[in-house]
């Protein structure tokens, strides 16, 4: 074993599937299973990409197939268990990565939009898991599904119709499956990742924080610390420690990681509760609403606070 593998290895025996994992936030998940131990099957619709990223894992020690296949089909989900079981004997834990955006404003979206970004995130979580856990059930394994999530579907954001539906109902699928597996003592998390990657280095309040990544450096304390921004890296210690034994009592959860930061997400819960006997009709509403839910009213998107001053843009000074 190369010294690079040379880590506490709490996943050593375990197995695990990481979908869309031939580069960008997958790889880093990949990677980091395996720098624990786990044998991984990596996952791509490009063989060249695939390939790259089990050759990434072998030269640092680790084990690692590729099955090549987009995911969304019960078809795909099958080949990747399987992919696991004939490589490597046997399937421990499921991370749901796989995604691609189609961003456009409501009255552009077409339908095709819509539909092709739902089937890879949605309905390709709905089916991995649905095949991981038939597995679980069936061979008695205390296995982990993590699904990955996104502030989009916690918070919304402009343009993406598409991907906030996908991203919010794989949170509502993880509560689900959490409350369906526990007998089996199967767990289900979604984790919310926050990281530079192609997409947010094309936007200017990024941008000084992933150049400073491309060129080696260390991000600005505001971006890692205020805003909880950072590498691939630094969520994937999150996604190897919610595979291991250890993690066994979380379940249910999202799960925010990105830069130094680390946060727990509430389940909706109501932030007014008022009561009318005989009930709120229109008339009741018109009165009485304004006087109970001013001030509470929940906002939408996220609010970012101005950059400091010596990272703005010149053209912004």
């Amino acid at each position: 074993m190369s010294e690079s593998m040379h880590h506490h290895q709490p996943l050593a025996g375990k197995v695990a599937i990481v979908t869309g994992s031939g580069q960008g936030l997958g790889l880093a998940y990949a990677q980091e299973l395996a720098r624990r131990g786990a044998a991984v099957v990596v996952n791509d619709v490009n063989e060249d990409v695939a390939a790259a990223a089990v050759a990434s894992i072998e030269a640092s020690g680790g084990r690692a197939v590729a099955v090549v296949a987009a995911v969304g089909s019960s078809e795909a989900a099958s080949a990747l268990v399987q992919g696991a079981v004939s490589a490597f004997g046997r399937l421990d834990i499921l991370v749901t990565n796989a995604g691609i955006l189609r961003d456009k404003s409501l009255l552009k979206m077409t339908d095709e939009d819509f539909d092709t970004v739902v089937n890879v995130h949605l309905r390709g979580t709905f089916t991995c898991g649905r095949e991981a856990f038939a597995y679980f059930k069936e061979q008695g394994v205390a296995g982990r599904i993590i699904a990955i999530g996104s502030p989009t579907g916690q918070y919304g954001t402009f343009g993406q119709s598409n991907y906030a539906a996908a991203k919010a109902g794989i949170v509502g699928m993880i509560r689900t499956w959490a409350i369906e597996m526990k007998r089996s003592g199967v767990t289900a998390n979604a984790v919310i990742p926050v990281a530079a990657t192609a997409m947010t280095g094309t936007v200017p309040y990024f941008r000084p924080a992933v150049e400073a990544h491309e060129r080696g450096e260390a991000m600005p304390a505001f971006y890692r610390h205020d805003l909880g921004f950072g590498t691939a890296a630094d969520v994937a210690g999150l996604i190897a420690y919610l595979a291991s034994d250890e993690a066994g009592k979380i379940n249910g959860q999202a799960i925010g990681a990105g830069g130094d930061r680390l946060q727990l997400f509430s389940h909706p819960r109501p932030v007014v509760t008022v009561y009318a006997e005989g009930g709120w009709s229109y008339e009741r509403l018109s009165a009485e609403i304004h006087e109970h839910m001013d001030g509470q009213l929940q906002s939408v998107g996220e609010v970012f606070p101005p950059l400091p001053a010596e990272l703005s843009p010149i053209e912004a000074r």
